[in-house]
């Protein structure tokens, strides 16, 4: 078998993670299907969760400075009655609690969730992937060590109620599950919302179930399972500008230029909008580019695309009236198989 190194290859694929495996777990088959040392994935899925999970390949890994900002979409089973460990099914007991029959009350259920629309503080699990003094807190708690996580800020932008299920729990209680998709900002954890809802109802709560729906506008109809990554690994990326949201644009006088990493003037380049979805819509060949007419803001990153590709990500200077490289690849990253 060829050592992993450099497999030439650059470009993102959307997995849907399944339950059970560790978001490393998928990085390292990634490793595998397309022989290549430089896997990363985009924001990080607790084992329980299943779902949407970018992934870079080869250089395109730089990419990940610049694709932390999206808001994403969950759907969640919240389990009352008992506490445990890492806020989710996974974790040991540590306290059980009675649980108000109003909670099996869907009409409850759902004021209650729309009650949480909002903007506020939450203080993160134990179990989670924060560094405090170069450690992550997981590997800490997993010694025993429990960390006190400094509250985070954290918007959730809507909630859809979907029903109030009935369930055994673990010891053998009936107890009330709330199932419902929440549309909520970065740096979101959903186990915090699970337990901090508990306690605020006057009882405690985890966890049960949770899928990822969407990163920004990258949804699970975009996603593949690793089977089918590994039956056709060059079949299944994914365009980078749907996941940078930022203004960009084609590269033609310029492009020795850009190959090099050299400044740009404010002319030499014309801007398009966001793309937020396939360069070409699925029911015709229409191009989906729109010229911007919005002159470029001070600080503001572009990409530039030369031949199909991602060659470089440039950032405007206001004052000299420049754009200057902040990243440039050498083999560019993919544009996507749907081109």
């Amino acid at each position: 078998m060829a050592k992993r190194g450099s497999s030439g290859l650059s470009l993102i694929v959307a997995i849907n993670k399944p339950a059970g495996m560790s978001s490393h777990d998928v990085v390292n088959q990634c490793r595998s299907i397309f022989n290549e040392r430089r896997v990363g994935h985009m924001g990080t899925l607790d084992p329980l969760a299943s779902g949407v999970l970018p992934i870079c390949v080869g250089p395109a890994t730089r990419l990940n400075a610049y694709l932390t900002n999206h808001d994403k979409t969950y759907r969640m089973a919240i389990e009352f009655g008992i506490a445990t460990s890492t806020d989710d099914r996974e974790g040991n007991t540590i306290s059980s609690s009675a649980v108000p029959d109003s909670l099996f009350d869907p009409d409850k259920a759902r004021k209650t969730l729309d009650s949480l629309i909002g903007s506020g503080m939450q203080i993160p699990p134990a179990y989670s992937a924060i560094k405090v003094n170069g450690q992550k807190a997981y590997e800490q708690a997993r010694q025993g060590n429990i960390i006190e996580l400094a509250p985070r800020p954290f918007s959730v932008y809507d909630v859809v109620f979907e029903e109030v299920r009935t369930v055994v729990n673990r010891e053998g209680i009936t107890v009330p599950q709330w199932i419902a998709t929440f549309h909520v900002s970065k740096g979101t954890y959903m186990r915090s919302i699970a337990r901090d809802l508990g306690h605020a109802l006057q009882t405690v709560a985890h966890v049960a179930s949770l899928e990822r729906c969407a990163v920004g506008n990258l949804g699970l109809d975009d996603c593949v399972t690793l089977e089918q990554l590994k039956d056709n690994p060059l079949g299944h990326s994914i365009d980078p500008l749907r996941l940078l949201t930022m203004r960009w644009a084609f590269v033609r006088d310029v492009r020795e230029k850009v190959e090099h990493g050299a400044s740009l003037d404010h002319n030499d380049i014309s801007l398009n909008l966001p793309l937020e979805n396939d360069m070409f819509s699925a029911e015709c060949c229409t191009s989906s580019v729109f010229p911007s007419k919005t002159p470029p803001q001070d600080g503001e990153v572009v990409a530039l695309v030369v031949d199909r590709k991602v060659k470089a990500l440039y950032e405007y200077c206001q004052d000299k009236q420049r754009y200057k490289a902040r990243c440039v690849f050498a083999i560019g990253v993919e544009r996507g198989t749907g081109l």
